[in-house]
Protein backbone atom coordinates (compact mmCIF):
# COMPACT_ATOMS: atom_id res chain seq x y z
CA UNK A 1 0.00 0.00 0.00
CA UNK A 2 2.84 2.64 0.76
CA UNK A 3 4.04 1.76 -2.57
CA UNK A 4 1.39 3.04 -4.64
CA UNK A 5 0.57 6.18 -2.38
CA UNK A 6 4.62 6.81 -3.29
CA UNK A 7 4.04 6.19 -6.77
CA UNK A 8 1.14 8.08 -6.64
CA UNK A 9 2.72 10.95 -4.84
CA UNK A 10 5.21 10.93 -7.36
CA UNK A 11 3.52 11.21 -10.41
CA UNK A 12 1.74 14.58 -8.38
CA UNK A 13 5.09 16.03 -8.10
CA UNK A 14 6.19 15.18 -11.81
CA UNK A 15 3.11 16.66 -13.51
CA UNK A 16 3.33 19.86 -11.69
CA UNK A 17 7.20 19.90 -12.25
CA UNK A 18 6.04 19.42 -16.14
CA UNK A 19 2.80 21.46 -16.10
CA UNK A 20 5.26 24.50 -14.89
CA UNK A 21 8.10 24.05 -17.08
CA UNK A 22 6.22 24.41 -20.27
CA UNK A 23 4.94 27.78 -19.41
CA UNK A 24 8.97 29.02 -19.12
CA UNK A 25 9.31 27.38 -22.40
CA UNK A 26 6.68 28.85 -24.61
CA UNK A 27 7.57 32.45 -23.32
CA UNK A 28 11.62 32.13 -23.57
CA UNK A 29 10.60 29.91 -27.03
CA UNK A 30 8.34 32.89 -28.56
CA UNK A 31 11.00 35.77 -27.22
CA UNK A 32 13.87 33.00 -29.05
CA UNK A 33 11.76 32.99 -32.08
CA UNK A 34 10.69 36.45 -32.59
CA UNK A 35 14.48 37.13 -32.13
CA UNK A 36 15.82 35.01 -34.99
CA UNK A 37 15.66 37.39 -38.24
CA UNK A 38 13.27 39.77 -40.21
CA UNK A 39 9.92 39.71 -40.13
CA UNK A 40 6.84 40.97 -41.86
CA UNK A 41 3.34 41.73 -41.14
CA UNK A 42 1.03 39.37 -43.56
CA UNK A 43 -1.82 40.82 -42.27
CA UNK A 44 -3.06 43.37 -39.85
CA UNK A 45 -7.02 43.63 -39.64
CA UNK A 46 -8.38 46.00 -37.51
CA UNK A 47 -12.41 45.05 -36.09
CA UNK A 48 -12.53 43.64 -39.78
CA UNK A 49 -10.88 46.41 -41.94
CA UNK A 50 -8.17 44.90 -43.12
CA UNK A 51 -5.30 47.66 -43.01
CA UNK A 52 -2.19 45.17 -44.07
CA UNK A 53 -0.76 47.06 -46.96
CA UNK A 54 -0.48 50.12 -44.45
CA UNK A 55 2.82 47.82 -42.83
CA UNK A 56 3.43 44.87 -45.37
CA UNK A 57 6.26 47.42 -46.90
CA UNK A 58 8.24 47.06 -43.28
CA UNK A 59 10.79 44.58 -42.32
CA UNK A 60 10.87 44.37 -38.37
CA UNK A 61 13.28 43.28 -36.53
CA UNK A 62 13.25 42.54 -32.82
CA UNK A 63 16.45 42.91 -30.55
CA UNK A 64 17.27 41.10 -27.73
CA UNK A 65 17.71 44.48 -25.39
CA UNK A 66 13.76 44.91 -26.14
CA UNK A 67 14.17 47.27 -29.32
CA UNK A 68 11.99 46.85 -31.86
CA UNK A 69 12.57 48.83 -35.55
CA UNK A 70 11.00 48.44 -38.23
CA UNK A 71 12.57 49.45 -41.37
CA UNK A 72 10.40 50.90 -44.80
CA UNK A 73 12.58 52.20 -47.74
CA UNK A 74 15.78 52.68 -45.37
CA UNK A 75 13.97 54.89 -42.67
CA UNK A 76 13.88 53.10 -39.29
CA UNK A 77 10.94 53.58 -36.87
CA UNK A 78 12.03 52.18 -33.34
CA UNK A 79 9.93 50.77 -30.44
CA UNK A 80 9.62 48.28 -27.93
CA UNK A 81 8.72 44.51 -27.73
CA UNK A 82 8.20 42.01 -24.61
CA UNK A 83 6.58 38.88 -24.24
CA UNK A 84 4.63 37.79 -20.64
CA UNK A 85 1.73 36.44 -19.88
CA UNK A 86 -1.78 38.05 -18.31
CA UNK A 87 -4.95 36.11 -17.38
CA UNK A 88 -3.12 33.04 -18.21
CA UNK A 89 -2.62 33.79 -21.73
CA UNK A 90 1.13 34.32 -23.41
CA UNK A 91 1.33 37.61 -25.12
CA UNK A 92 3.63 39.96 -27.11
CA UNK A 93 3.89 43.35 -25.71
CA UNK A 94 4.75 46.19 -28.69
CA UNK A 95 5.05 49.80 -28.30
CA UNK A 96 5.85 52.24 -30.69
CA UNK A 97 5.12 54.99 -29.15
CA UNK A 98 4.64 58.70 -30.96
CA UNK A 99 4.78 57.06 -34.49
CA UNK A 100 3.10 56.17 -37.14
CA UNK A 101 2.83 52.88 -36.65
CA UNK A 102 1.24 53.25 -32.94
CA UNK A 103 -2.11 50.96 -34.45
CA UNK A 104 0.41 47.73 -33.97
CA UNK A 105 0.28 49.19 -29.75
CA UNK A 106 -0.69 46.73 -27.64
CA UNK A 107 -0.76 43.25 -25.48
CA UNK A 108 -1.14 40.53 -28.34
CA UNK A 109 -2.91 37.43 -27.31
CA UNK A 110 -0.41 34.79 -29.07
CA UNK A 111 -2.82 32.30 -30.51
CA UNK A 112 -0.02 30.32 -32.78
CA UNK A 113 3.69 30.27 -32.91
CA UNK A 114 6.10 28.72 -35.38
CA UNK A 115 9.00 29.33 -36.10
CA UNK A 116 8.13 31.42 -39.43
CA UNK A 117 4.62 32.42 -38.23
CA UNK A 118 3.63 34.19 -35.39
CA UNK A 119 -0.44 34.71 -34.96
CA UNK A 120 -1.57 37.10 -32.70
CA UNK A 121 -5.20 38.87 -31.65
CA UNK A 122 -6.28 41.26 -29.29
CA UNK A 123 -9.79 42.12 -28.28
CA UNK A 124 -10.32 45.86 -27.24
CA UNK A 125 -11.76 46.70 -24.34
CA UNK A 126 -12.74 50.13 -25.69
CA UNK A 127 -15.27 49.02 -28.95
CA UNK A 128 -15.18 45.43 -28.73
CA UNK A 129 -13.71 44.98 -31.81
CA UNK A 130 -11.16 42.09 -32.32
CA UNK A 131 -7.96 43.03 -34.36
CA UNK A 132 -5.33 40.81 -36.08
CA UNK A 133 -1.72 41.02 -36.59
CA UNK A 134 0.24 37.82 -38.15
CA UNK A 135 3.75 38.11 -38.75
CA UNK A 136 6.22 35.74 -41.00
CA UNK A 137 9.61 35.24 -40.95
CA UNK A 138 11.44 36.88 -44.16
Amino acid sequence: MKSISKLCALFVVLAFTFASCTKVTNNSSTSTIIQKGDWKVILFSESGNDHTSNYSAYSFTFNANGTLDAVKSGATTSGTWNTGSDDSQQKLYINFAGSSLNELNSDWHIIEKTTTLIKLEDVSGGNGGTDYLTFSKN
